[in-house]
């Protein structure tokens, strides 16, 4: 597995969970609060495509995972 792939596996889970945490409808809710960190993945993803900078990948090629090309 690729760093790209695994970055877009890792931003989806943690927007379907903090989502599942966050909204007051869900029978998993815990806290509003969640939905912070929802919007904090989409703004880190926003600006990762247009700087090319993503921490998550620098740590994950750090752990020995390959990039893609």
């Amino acid at each position: 597995m690729t760093t790209d792939r695994a970055v877009r596996i890792m931003a989806g889970s943690f927007v379907l969970v903090s989502l599942a945490l966050g909204v007051p409808e869900s029978p998993l809710f815990v806290s509003k609060y969640f939905l912070w960190f929802t919007a904090f993945v989409g703004a880190n993803l926003l600006q990762s495509g247009f700087t090319r900078f993503c921490p998550a990948e620098s740590l994950m090629v750090r752990l020995g995972m390959k990039r893609l090309g």
